[in-house]
């Protein structure tokens, strides 16, 4: 399901100054080429039907799998913040014990910045590494791809718990869609532990984009999850 709700509502912490540098920077922008682009539509939604059909016979033994191994859902939603700061939910498959979010205090954050990353984070199921390895998790995605939630390629999500510690400049990172893949995707995975790095490569994304460009993040993504780089 869509949700359109305004980020700023959701987060009341952020003070009033803050609050107006942020919508500056993210609605004096120029709309971005990207999220309006009928080809870039077009390869989303091609791509997220013949994604869904793949999740769809691998749901299964994942299931099946799932309830010998670690009894419970077999999804795993959160909220996302989307594009300029619009409110959505995504879907992965669960990689992490039922009640994960709730540890979350107990594990050591690795990351620097406004991520978190943990390489051994204990809260990790053996299915949940190997589905992580393969980037199998994150098959779900399509539906929100499908919907128009994201794109096939673009920028990282944040949660709404990283998004309200933002400084102005971290809001223009959320001018185009978020994506199943991107810059972060090729260039490392999960061993991108520093948040500003992250930041600039979304930024670098949105500079140099076009139609080509996303079908090279979508092949080279393919390539990395194959050799399974950067994973854990």
């Amino acid at each position: 399901m869509l949700v359109t709700t305004d980020l700023y509502p959701s987060l009341p912490n952020l003070s009033p100054a803050v609050d107006e540098k942020c919508r500056l920077s993210l609605f004096t922008e120029q709309e971005h080429p990207s999220v309006n682009n009928k080809v870039k539509r077009l390869i989303d939604i091609v791509g997220a039907l013949v994604g869904l059909a793949i999740t769809a016979i691998v749901a299964i033994p994942i299931a099946i799998a799932m309830l010998l191994i670690d009894p419970g859902p077999l999804f795993y939603s959160q909220i996302r913040c989307g594009y300029r700061g619009r409110l959505f939910r995504i879907w992965k498959f669960r990689s992490m014990i039922v009640g994960a979010e709730k540890l979350k205090h107990l594990v050591p954050n690795q990351a620097k910045g406004y991520i978190f990353k943990n390489e051994n984070d204990p809260r990790i199921t053996p299915l949940g590494r190997f589905l992580r390895r393969y980037s199998l998790d994150e098959l779900p995605q399509f539906w929100n791809v499908l919907i128009g939630d994201m794109s096939l390629v673009g920028t990282r999500p944040p949660t709404p718990d990283e998004v309200k510690h933002y400084e102005p400049h971290h809001w223009l990172r959320l001018n185009v869609k978020p994506g199943l893949t991107g810059e972060w995707q090729v260039k490392g995975r999960s061993n991108v532990k520093d948040f500003e790095a992250i930041v600039s490569m979304d930024l670098d994304y949105q500079q140099r984009w076009s139609v080509a460009y996303d079908i090279f993040l979508i092949l080279k993504t393919i390539e990395v999850v194959l050799k399974k780089d950067g994973a854990y």
